[in-house]
């Protein structure tokens, strides 16, 4: 996946996020965590 490709996905992303946080307040820990890990790991170069 290209980077114009998770541009697109990131306010999809954000906006299921928000709707699961605002349903399930204790999901926000573990959406912030799988975020940054997956942020961390395109920014490394990993994942292309």
């Amino acid at each position: 996946m290209t980077i114009s490709g998770i541009a697109h996905l990131q306010p999809i992303v954000a906006l299921i996020a928000g709707i699961l946080i605002l349903i399930m307040p204790r999901l926000l820990n573990f959406i912030v965590a799988i975020y940054l890990i997956f942020v961390g790991i395109v920014g490394l170069g990993i994942i292309h």
